[in-house]
């Protein structure tokens, strides 16, 4: 897979303002709360709900290991990917990092192979004034321009259990047509289990439009929100 540099992507620093991660975009022009960030803040009663059911069933000491376990497995396995697109080597011998390897190895003889050429590997994305983010890759997959997010999970997934990646990559989109007049319209999930199970999920077209629809949506009861706190705050005072 050749690296095309059409696109310069900017280089940013992250930071924690009030608990919440922000990128700040050209020296402070802009401090932008990621993707995730804006995710969390307005994820629906229902997910939350579902989400402490199932810390109350495993007990919160478990629930926290398999937390923490698929957040180490899933960074090392980026890592691995990453380091293999840009040609650079790269050994992990723990036994996270033997594990990622193997679930780094079906993403790239099953997910990669698609792809004939990438623009940017963790590359920051920023709508202005509004959000940003950092996507895997920026890719052409099967013929066409595309986000693309590299994903591990405990176990395979179906499609209607992973809204919100479709959701971080229309965002991402959405902010690289704008910032570099592309036009954008697929996102691609390399996902893969911890098992070695291989995934790969599509979103294009109009199905993708409606995502970035509804994340715009989300953009908005976000900064409503933090407008109201505000509100609530300075009448506290």
């Amino acid at each position: 897979m050749k690296h095309n540099n059409r696109y310069i992507y900017p280089t940013t620093k992250r930071e924690l303002i009030d608990g919440q991660r922000h990128y700040d975009i050209n020296n402070g022009k802009w401090k932008l709360p990621s993707v995730t960030t804006i995710l969390k803040a307005t994820e629906p009663q229902e997910k939350q709900d579902s989400l402490a059911a199932w810390r109350a069933r495993v007990g919160e000491d478990t629930a926290a290991k398999i937390t923490a376990e698929s957040a180490n497995r899933g960074t090392a396995m980026h890592k691995i990917l990453e380091k293999y697109i840009l040609k650079e080597g790269y050994l992990d011998l723990t036994n996270v990092g033997k594990q990622a390897h193997n679930m780094a190895i079906r993403v790239i003889e099953q997910g990669l192979c698609n792809l004939t050429e990438y623009y940017g590997t963790e590359c920051t994305l920023y709508y202005p004034g509004l959000y940003a983010g950092a996507t895997d890759l920026v890719a052409v997959h099967k013929g066409q321009d595309a986000i693309c997010d590299f994903k591990q999970t405990n176990k395979p997934k179906r499609e209607e259990w992973i809204g919100d990646y479709y959701l971080q990559l229309a965002a991402y989109a959405m902010a690289h047509n704008f910032v570099y007049k592309t036009s954008i319209n697929k996102g691609v999930v390399m996902m893969c289990s911890k098992d070695n199970y291989y995934q790969e999920f599509v979103v294009e077209g109009v199905k993708f439009q409606q995502y970035q629809h509804d994340f715009l949506r989300r953009v908005n009861q976000y900064y409503e929100q933090r407008k109201k706190s505000k509100d609530d705050d300075g009448q506290n005072e």
